[in-house]
């Protein structure tokens, strides 16, 4: 059977059909470290990572790319404002640089809490400068680049199928609403920045210098520079937000095609938002909920996790403490279920894999694939056989059916253990056998998987 995925670009349901043999190249748009991301950016994030597994699932190696944007996204989309990472360098008394760091990290932790899988290729703007300018040039040589006062625009008027991602209506839209705010030196509407210049009289925190004069990218082309490096200049898959396509989306492609004159992405998926009931969810909008915020609340993010598993990555879900609570308390039935099947193990019920492979294969349809778990719990099969669907579901779903609870550690344990859990990934084994030892002096036991680590009461 076919993965088939719903094209953004097509508007309908395709075939995955790779551009070369060997892995699926993957790109999906990452965060903007100025401040923490709330659950509904995670929403994202959950649904690329469920489509990863997938494809794995399928057969399909990936190659996957994210990038880090921790300068150029400005505080309008209009490309004007000040940097994101300056505001929040003002914000905090911080620098650009730890801002970017410290926000990076918390996102990088918050995936781990969520069980995102980590990309292949992890790439910050900054560390690429070199290559943004390099396509910023291709670009000029091309004749799609012209000058202002304040930086380099690209000529969307030179890119015939500009907007071909969002479709002519949303692109007459787009333009009227540009011109409410539009930057007089700007020739189109839909006209954006590849180079902005440092203003004249303030010195940036992060600030380069090029062929044109001082000063640093554009938020988009990173992306493409990015993309094109880690994964070529035409690729299989590109993921984001539905927020992305109107704007940043198809700036990427006006920009990448207008360099290469090659199709730059085959699909383009994008998710659905968030509603805070029935209200989107931004950090602009001054309240917001963070993996934190549920943690305080007493859920596991894994409740969260699940609670983005039970509607389509293409249709809106709103987001009450209620509906939180009905998935922490269906994800329970499943880790009940995974606890307290004994017996022999034995494969997994043929029917039960075919109908979960269906329903992912066509086009991530989660909830059914959830369906089919929760039914085949139901079935007279034996509990082996259960337990092997659950390992499965597992392995796709990824919220912890397996993983005994830790949310009612006391809180020094709780700390030793995430300090311990670092050392773990920086591969300090002295410092994490210390740790160790000191969990055991408070009467907890540490176990040790491939991925996790696991305490009990000795």
């Amino acid at each position: 059977m076919d993965v088939t995925l719903f094209n953004t670009l097509g508007r309908k349901k395709e075939p995955l059909r790779p551009l070369a043999p060997g892995p699926v190249r993957l790109y999906t748009c990452g965060p903007t470290v100025y401040n923490y991301l709330h659950v509904g950016n995670y929403r994202t994030y959950v649904f690329e990572d469920v489509l990863k597994r997938t494809l794995k699932f399928a057969g399909f190696p990936v190659r996957h790319a994210m990038n880090i944007t921790d300068v150029g996204h400005l505080t309008s989309q209009a490309d004007e404002g000040e940097d994101k990472m300056e505001v929040g360098a003002a914000r905090e008394g911080k620098t650009a640089w730890e801002i970017a760091r410290f926000y990076t990290d918390a996102f990088l932790d918050d995936c781990r809490k969520l069980h995102i899988l980590p990309p292949d290729v992890l790439c910050r703007a900054t560390d690429h400068i070199a290559e943004q300018i390099a396509l910023v040039k291709r670009l000029e040589e091309r004749g799609f680049v012209y000058r202002t006062s304040d930086g380099l625009y690209y000529d969307t008027s030179k890119f015939p199928a500009y907007g071909r991602l969002m479709g002519e209506q949303n692109l007459e839209g787009l333009k009227a609403g540009a011109r409410v705010e539009m930057n007089r030196e700007k020739r189109n509407p839909t006209d954006f920045a590849l180079w902005k210049f440092s203003p004249p009289g303030v010195v940036r925190q992060m600030q380069w210098d090029s062929p044109w004069g001082r000063g640093f990218p554009g938020w988009h082309i990173e992306c493409s520079a990015m993309a094109m490096r880690y994964l070529g200049e035409s690729f299989d898959i590109h993921c984001g937000g539905v927020d992305h396509i109107p704007i940043h989306h198809s700036n990427e492609i006006a920009q990448s095609e207008g360099a290469t004159g090659k199709p730059f992405v085959k699909f383009w998926l994008h998710g659905e938002f968030l509603l805070m009931n029935n209200a989107k969810m931004a950090k602009s909008e001054g309240g917001f909920v963070t993996v934190k915020h549920l943690q305080d609340r007493g859920f596991d993010p894994l409740d969260y996790r699940y609670h983005c598993l039970t509607a389509h990555y293409r249709k809106q879900l709103d987001f009450t403490w209620e509906t939180l609570e009905a998935a922490k308390a269906a994800r329970r039935r499943l880790k009940n279920a995974a606890e307290s099947l004994e017996g022999p193990d034995k494969p997994a019920c043929a029917e039960h894999v075919q109908a979960l492979r269906e329903a992912l294969e066509d086009d991530l349809n989660v909830p059914q694939a959830l369906g089919v778990v929760h039914e085949a719990l139901k079935a007279d099969v034996p509990p082996g056989s259960k337990r092997a669907l659950l390992k499965l579901a597992e392995n796709l779903f990824a919220v912890g059916l397996f993983e005994r609870e830790t949310a009612a550690l006391p809180a020094d344990v709780q700390a030793l253990l995430d300090r311990r859990a670092q050392a773990r990934r920086s591969k300090d084994f002295q410092l994490s056998d210390s740790l160790r030892r000191d969990l055991a002096e408070k009467g907890w036991l540490v176990e040790d998987t491939k991925d996790v680590q696991k305490v009990r009461r000795l």
